[in-house]
């Protein structure tokens, strides 16, 4: 079995989030530069699983394809499954503006890693809690600058400065949970 998994994406930075993760479990993964339609849905799975038989469709190899979003608990959830769209128009001074005089900032970043080579489909989500802080924390890409994540007082722009964003994200936790998975379903197939 070709244990080389392509990861499609028109973004390099969630390929770089999820590469340590791979080679620590030992898993075969290479970047594929490749902008992916998006469905319209209420659910991002739906979303992250069409983008996944659309990318092997295209490359016709084993594929993971991520699909995120940032729910804000006061907006109903937005900007949810059209994050990527509103942070190109209205990015995060955008979002701070919208949440200006709001004391509730409760949010949820969620991720959902999904893996198609044919005959497998497979998806893994994570979630992790936090808030919207008032002005941009550090760095980072997306918004990172303005989500700190439960329990820590840095946000996750601040985090992946020093690398430790990868360890604990909701991009890592549905990762580990491919990861377990594919190790198992890897040695299924060597028997």
């Amino acid at each position: 079995m070709n244990n080389t998994i392509f990861f499609v994406s028109g973004n390099k930075n969630k390929f770089n989030e999820i590469l340590p993760v791979m080679l620590k479990n030992n898993i075969q993964i290479q970047y594929f530069k490749q902008d992916l339609i998006e469905i319209q849905s209420k659910r991002i799975e739906e979303i992250a699983k069409q983008k996944a038989k659309d990318a092997y469709n295209f490359i016709q190899k084993p594929v993971l394809v991520e699909d995120d979003g940032l729910f804000i608990e006061e907006l109903k959830g937005f900007p949810g499954q059209y994050s990527s769209f509103i942070y190109e128009t209205i990015g995060n001074d955008g979002i701070l503006k919208l949440l200006k005089n709001i004391r509730d900032r409760k949010a949820v970043f969620k991720a959902v890693i999904a893996y198609f080579d044919n005959n497998i489909e497979k998806y893994f989500t994570g979630e992790i809690n936090g808030k919207i802080v008032e002005k941009k924390l550090g760095f980072g890409w997306g918004y990172d600058p303005i989500f700190v994540p439960e329990g820590f007082t840095v946000s996750f722009g601040q985090l992946h400065e020093n690398g430790k964003k990868y360890q604990i994200s909701h991009r890592f936790i549905a990762t580990k949970k491919f990861c377990n998975w594919f190790n198992k379903y890897r040695d299924e197939k060597r028997n």
